[in-house]
């Protein structure tokens, strides 16, 4: 996000005198430039200029060599004449003048200078560095030596002159947000064009062509643009300026002052040549760069790499070229093409401005937003040239960017500018400012504030567009044509034009009105269940979690699925935002145990989560989505063929349980998570859904224990689900907690069996219940929920509650024998159960379950 320094500001746009960082962030975020953040001052205290009047060298005996300073610090700050400092640094000498922080001061860290002994001294201070002073890297400088390194004259210094302000390093920093359509505000030229416009300050545009650049010449740089690949129909270069400036002294130092202000917007201060080009960046928005012009042969060639190139940037990276990359290059005697820099993006090292360049070629050219923001993204490079080529440069800023940019070499540099001046201009043909036409009423109608035709047209004009009456017979409405300026190729369409009305005029002007609901509309019948189902839930000590639906191989290899398991059928996106999950979930569990597993690593065991969410059931030989029109809406027959291009995306229900379910403490043992509470969950579910359901075993279904499975069933036999404890190699592959349980439930699927009918309530009998407990012995695979349903079918419409209370196994049931206990509850509506009744009650339940399991009534 660009960083606003305060008087470089003040050089395109008048500024209070009193402007706080917070009211210029007030400012600009009427016009939409929201604040990021204010960084305050990086230097505290008393930081002052020095004099050094002695050093006296002192070997330690760890090796290393001390100096042992008198610096005179002004007389308000000394004492006795001067104060006695220890440095390490050995880059200085007597005479020098450099940069001390007294007690007092607070350095960025944040780092507190004090008086302390060391090396057999009371150092009353420290002697500074850039790195200290928050100032960049020290590289081979180290001690800052402020004639040397930040080019100021000896006679302008004192001892004791404030360094806060001298180095700038009491201001504060804006830090702003700029979206994505509004490349302009990438450069104090734009941020201070929104500022006029939000308080109406003067403005003086420093990007616009003043007649001072000269025209192309015949022996200008030659430069060829060879884009035998445009991207949609775009030519990736239509404008390059060269421009030549020699004999510039390479030791020749950048001022203070840039170096302030490049320091402060963000940049690291390189050397004379590239901290112009840099500068000049940050000030107009139009990136640059500088060659050292013995490295560089001629023609320029602009094209698109060709399979196989490989290019060593300024970041010392060694990149293998895509043919989509647009490249600079050139032709050097006796070789072949040479690939100079990514065109936009970033230079080659073989050409880059080095210590002993005495000649630069300067390039300020146009490339298109697509191909640089395609290239950035392929090598992962966001530049700062990149940031703003793909948001979208002015076309007309070359020529004014590469002349302030040689302007700046000979007055700093004390280079010549050389005659000669290249420029290939087809911006004409391939960037024309399209007229818009606006109805003035359009505003109105689609914000619903009242703008007057005059205020429309003079905001307009206002942000640099160009307005006529663009009315006729036939359009009754006055209709104005609107060519938007060079620097906005975000206004496109009259939308745009309104979104910039509203803007200038303040959307403070906007009423906040809420739409009148429409009586009789409400949540659908989904809706409520997967409320209710999320509440259940929750009050059952389940936590929500949400995981993203992006998957890989390997985790569907965790879970253990077979190879021609359906679950591993799934859809493969184009542009995945991670290459290592490139498909979506097609089951609820895969996610949401990353998420379990992610928690028990940070050492939350103890876990009841659950998610609801959609997954993606892709189909065979499904038909290719069609491509839409932009810019219009899509007939249709072209959206019914996108709709069913579309997977089935039914929504599920998924949780898992790990570690301890009851606490123990003071009353008692707690009691460890099991499959009967996932079971349990996926019940609740169910009953919040208002569908029966029917459990079984089911013990081939990863990534659930074998014998340890249920399948959830609807009464038609129709599977929606399972729940059980996880298989144990799942739970090893995923680090979690031994007897870890889950369970996934199709929502959609239960939904839709629920009833439709209302919702009867049942009269609540005012009779005693009687009741009954029953142990059966059935075989060891028998399980408790047919059991159960036996019970259910034996007693009838007498049974209230049925309810599994104990299992027993051992030698009194004999080997591959349980006995299972139930406790039963019946009643009447409208009248007191008599004995016979109930002993009818539980012959019948005996006879069931002996009938339709085997059991045999335990004695």
């Amino acid at each position: 996000m660009p960083l606003i320094v305060k008087d470089w500001l003040a050089d395109h746009v008048e500024l209070p005198a009193d402007l706080t960082a917070e009211r210029l962030a007030a400012d600009l975020v009427k016009v939409g430039l929201e604040e990021e953040a204010i960084h305050g001052a990086a230097v505290t205290g008393p930081l002052v200029v020095g004099r050094v009047l002695e050093m006296s060298p002192e070997p330690q005996k760890n090796g290393k060599t001390i100096n042992w300073c008198r610096v005179d610090v002004g007389p308000e700050h000394n004492i006795e004449g001067s104060r006695g400092i220890v440095c390490g640094a050995h880059n200085f000498a007597p005479g020098d003048f450099v940069v001390v922080s007294l007690p007092g001061t607070v350095l960025p860290g944040p780092f507190a200078i004090a008086a302390r002994k060391t090396y057999g001294h009371v150092s009353d201070g420290m002697i500074c560095s850039t790195a200290e002073l928050g100032l960049g890297d020290d590289g081979a400088h180290g001690i800052i030596v402020l004639p040397r390194d930040m080019g100021f004259a000896a006679e302008d210094l004192t001892p004791g002159q404030d360094a806060i302000a001298l180095l700038g390093l009491g201001d504060e920093v804006l830090e702003i947000n700029v979206t994505p359509d509004r490349g302009y505000a990438f450069s104090y030229r734009g941020v201070a064009r929104e500022y006029a416009h939000s308080t109406g300050a003067k403005f003086t545009d420093r990007g616009l062509a003043t007649g001072a650049e000269p025209s192309a010449t015949p022996d200008g740089f030659e430069v060829r643009v060879q884009d035998g690949a445009p991207i949609n129909g775009v030519v990736g270069c239509d404008r390059f300026v060269t421009r030549i400036v020699r004999g510039i002294d390479p030791s020749a130092p950048t001022p203070a002052w840039m170096k302030h202000r490049l320091e402060g917007s963000g940049m690291r201060s390189i050397s004379l040549a590239v901290d112009i080009t840099n500068y000049v960046m940050l000030d107009l928005g139009q990136p640059l760069h500088a060659y050292d012009l013995a490295q560089v042969s001629a023609p320029i060639v602009v094209r698109r790499a060709a399979s196989g190139e490989r290019l060593t940037t300024l970041d010392d990276a060694d990149r293998a070229l895509d043919t989509e990359d647009l490249l600079i290059t050139d032709s050097p005697e006796g070789a072949g093409s040479r690939v100079l820099g990514l065109a936009g993006v970033m230079g080659g090292a073989s050409s880059e401005v080095g210590d002993t360049t005495t000649d630069v070629l300067v390039e300020a050219a146009h490339f298109d937003q697509i191909t640089v923001a395609r290239t950035a993204r392929r090598h992962k490079l966001s530049s700062e040239a990149a940031k703003r080529f793909e948001r979208g440069v002015d076309p007309l800023l070359p020529a004014v960017a590469a002349q302030r940019v040689v302007d700046l070499l000979v007055e700093l540099g004390g280079g010549t500018a050389d005659p000669a001046v290249s420029d290939l201009d087809n911006t004409a043909e391939t960037t024309p400012q399209k007229p818009i036409a606006l109805k003035v009423t359009e505003p109105t109608r689609l914000v619903g504030v009242e703008y007057t035709p005059e205020q429309v047209r003079s905001t307009l004009e206002e942000i640099g567009c160009t307005v006529t009456d663009g009315s006729s017979v036939v359009e009754p409405v006055e209709t104005l044509t609107v060519t938007p300026p060079s620097w906005r190729p975000d206004l496109t369409e009259p939308a745009d034009l309104v979104e910039e009305v509203v803007r200038i005029q303040g959307y403070d002007q906007v009423p906040s009105v809420l739409p009148a609901a429409s009586g009789g509309r409400g949540l659908t019948a989904e809706q409520r269940t997967r409320r209710s189902v999320a509440r259940a839930l929750a009050e059952a000590g389940f936590v929500e979690t949400l995981s993203y639906p992006f998957v890989g191989t390997p985790e569907y290899d965790a879970l253990g699925l077979p190879a021609d398991d359906p679950r591993r059928v799934s859809l493969r996106l184009v542009n995945p935002m991670a290459d290592d999950k490139p498909l979506m979930r097609s089951n609820l569990l895969v996610t949401l145990l990353d998420t379990v597993r992610r928690n028990v690593s940070r050492g939350l065991t103890d876990l009841a989560v659950y998610e609801v969410g959609l997954v993606t059931l892709p189909w065979a030989d499904a038909p290719a989505a069609p491509a839409l029109p932009g810019g219009v809406r899509p007939t249709d027959e072209q959206l019914a063929a996108l709709a069913a291009a579309v997977p089935d995306q039914p929504r599920r229900v998924a949780g898992v349980l790990t570690g301890k379910r009851e606490l123990s403490g003071w009353w008692g043992a707690g009691r460890a998570a099991g499959w009967a509470d996932a079971l349990a969950a996926a019940r609740l579910v169910a009953q919040r859904a208002g569908a029966d359901i029917i459990v079984s075993a089911d013990p081939d279904r990863m990534p659930w224990h074998p014998g340890r499975c249920a399948r959830l069933e609807l009464t038609d036999g129709t599977v929606v689900g399972h729940a059980g404890e996880l298989h144990p190699k799942v739970v090893e592959a995923l680090g979690l907690p031994a007897r870890a349980a889950a369970f996934e439930v199709d929502l959609s699927v239960l939904v839709a069996a629920a009833s439709s009918e209302p919702v009867v309530a049942k009269p609540v009998s005012a009779f005693p219940a009687a009741k009954e407990d029953f142990a059966f012995v059935v075989d060891d695979g028998v399980p408790a929920e047919a059991v159960r349903m036996a019970i259910v079918a034996g007693a009838g419409e007498l049974l209230e509650d049925v309810a599994l209370f104990d299992v027993f196994t051992g030698e009194q049931v004999g080997d591959g024998k349980k006995s299972l206990a139930y406790s039963l509850r019946l009643r009447a509506v409208d009248r007191t159960l008599s004995a016979n009744e109930v002993r009818a009650v539980r012959d019948a339940v005996v006879e069931s379950a002996a009938e339709k399991v085997g059991a045999v009534l335990r004695g």
